[in-house]
């Protein structure tokens, strides 16, 4: 489906037509899904949550508020940043369980093959200095939660932030170093 169709399907739901936003779902489902499952499969989850109800608590946290999504991208990263929330929540759960035991484990390899060996950081951990970053700097933040949480490529990302694919890899490289530093003075 063309992006302009599924616009055209969201601005229908948050225009008040329920059934608009089954059909956007079901237009992006598969890609819901691959991004779940790279989520999941990435932190190390030991089957506390499946893709599809990864995917499915993310979609039922759009249902109370209609949005108004720009486009495919924007609908996407808005879902996989209520991903990121789901998954961050089901770790401090365990972690409170387990007081502190069985922590998530995770990498940063994919995001950019700058400098540092892969590292394994607990998602907790993680979470805590991206949102540092956020604060620091909310472009990088984002950039980093798009690529790594989303699954989104640097043209995506540079097309939905308005700025340059070199801009992007800047941003990445510089938010990959933040976070090591930043995690590495927290072990």
């Amino acid at each position: 489906m063309p992006d302009s169709d599924l616009t055209r399907l969201l601005h229908a739901w948050r225009n008040g037509d329920g059934r608009a936003l089954t059909a956007a779902i079901e237009q992006v489902y598969a890609e819901l899904r691959r991004i779940a499952a790279q989520r999941i499969g990435r932190h190390g989850q030991s089957a506390t949550l499946s893709p599809t109800e990864l995917v499915h608590e993310a979609v039922l946290g759009l249902l109370p508020v209609p949005m108004d999504f720009a486009n495919r991208s924007h609908f996407l990263a808005t879902l996989s940043l209520a991903m990121r929330a789901i998954l961050v929540d089901h770790a401090r759960a365990r972690a409170t369980d387990k007081r502190g035991g069985n922590r998530v484990r995770m990498s940063l390899s994919r995001l950019d093959s700058v400098d540092a060996a892969d590292a394994a950081f607990d998602l907790l951990s993680l979470e805590q200095a991206l949102t540092q970053l956020e604060r620091f700097d909310p472009r990088c933040g984002q950039v980093m939660h798009l690529t790594y949480f989303g699954g989104m490529e640097q043209e995506q990302i540079a097309t939905l932030l308005n700025v340059s694919v070199p801009t992007v890899k800047r941003d990445l490289r510089f938010a990959r170093s933040w976070l090591l530093k930043a995690i590495g003075e927290e072990t």
